[in-house]
Parts: C-alpha cells; structure tokens; sequence
C-alpha cells in the first residue's frame, strides 16, 4: 500500500448544503500497486453456477480477468475441465465444448488443464424403497476426476514459485480450503475467492480461506464475451448457434 495525498480545490463551501469542503481541503486515499495476478478457474463449477442456460457462454475468461481485477496485472489464466463424452441427449455438447475450447486457445498467457470422465454402472439404494421390490438399482455413472487436484496443485506450485502476487479461485467448492489458507498464511500470498453464484454465499471453510470473496455478477460476464467469430492458424472459430 502507498498513500496517496490530493490537493483538490473546491469551490465555496455552501452552508446551506453541508456537501463540499472548504477551499484548499486535502483528500486522503489509500491507492495500492498493481499486483502480478494469476487466476485459477474451475471449469464445471463456473459452467453450472454461473453460465449454463445463460447467454454468456462465449466467455473470454482472460478478458473477464481483466474485469474483474482492472487494477492489476493479469500474468496467468488458469482452466481445469475435462473433455465431455457423447452421451443419448447431449450429442451436440461435447463438439461445443471443442469450439470453445480452441477459442481459448487464441488468448494470451491462456493454460487449459485436463481431467477425466470416468464411467460406469453402479448399484444404488433406492430413495424410497417400495415393499416386495428390490432395495436397489442399477445406474449408469459418470464422475469428473482430476480437475480440482489438478487446480490445488497448480496453486501451490505456482505460490512456491513466486509465480504471482495475487491467487484468484473461481469456484465456491469448499475443496479448495487447505490448499488456499497454506498459500496465504503460509507463502504469504494474497488468495481471492470469486464465487461463481451471486445467489449464495461461500462456504465458511472456503470463505475463512481467503483474504476476500468477491462475487461475479452478469455485468462481469456480458462485458467480457468473445466476439462472435475468431481465427486461429487453422482458420474461423465461430459460436455456437445455441449459445
């Protein structure tokens, strides 16, 4: 931090309005530096909390960095997903995911980490069992693996590196809790918290974790959209017509 003393000449001070300071008042402000900011996003969790049935899914995320921290230096973004698989009812989806994902690929200082699907079929207790009828059935199942060790990890890698000043976690997964409190209390680097869902607050764990949360609201996501056609060196990248 630096103080920051302002000389500012006002007019008159009006008695009647009590709102302006007498000629010659010194404003006092505190204005910090620009910190080196790496950013660190969980791919699904901002998908479902925040853009899944929304309009703002071309989403450029190092632009919505820059949004949401346009006092600092954006050094690293940081996207951990998992490839979708083709599955009755969303044929479309993972081919939409590929789009969007070369689109990243044209931004700067852009890292995309992968996890897995992992897929199989498992016995589960039923709910509300019906007397006479099995206890149990059969369901297809599919889990994403990987992402959130991938994201711990590269946090602290990062934060032991010196890599930035300032760790930003897209994600209200309470998950990420260990990870961040050792990189703030124990690198001493400062930790942000942005909850993707302005609806419901952070869990305590995650929220005690951080050096403060901050919420992404639909202004952040509508000013910070790709346009609606890129290049790359292999040629046009377009949106979507669903989204």
């Amino acid at each position: 931090m630096m103080l920051t003393i302002v000389f500012q000449h006002y007019p008159l001070f009006d008695s009647t309005v009590g709102s302006r300071p007498p000629f010659g008042a010194v404003s006092v402000f505190w204005r910090r530096r620009q910190l080196i900011t790496n950013m660190y996003i969980d791919g699904f969790n901002l998908y479902y909390r925040a853009l899944k049935d929304t309009p703002y899914r071309w989403l450029d995320l190092h632009k919505l960095a820059e949004n949401l921290f346009p006092e600092d230096t954006i050094n690293r973004v940081c996207y951990f997903t998992s490839r979708l698989e083709i599955r009755p009812g969303n044929q479309r989806q993972p081919q939409r995911q590929l789009i969007y994902l070369r689109a990243l690929e044209t931004l700067p200082n852009m890292f995309v980490y992968y996890g897995y699907f992992r897929s199989g079929v498992k016995r589960r207790p039923l709910a509300e069992p019906v007397p006479g009828l099995p206890r149990s059935v059969l369901v297809r199942d599919s889990e994403e693996k990987g992402s959130d060790v991938n994201l711990a990890t590269r946090l602290l890698v990062d934060g032991f590196n010196g890599e930035c000043e300032q760790a930003v976690v897209v994600s209200n997964d309470a998950d990420f809790a260990g990870a961040m409190r050792f990189v703030r209390d124990g690198l001493g680097i400062r930790v942000v918290v942005v909850n993707p869902d302005p609806r419901i607050r952070s869990t305590r764990n995650l929220a005690d974790s951080a050096t403060y949360v901050k919420r992404l609201w639909k202004s952040h996501l509508k000013r910070s959209q790709f346009p609606d056609t890129l290049t790359d060196e292999i040629g046009t990248i377009t949106r979507p017509p669903e989204w």
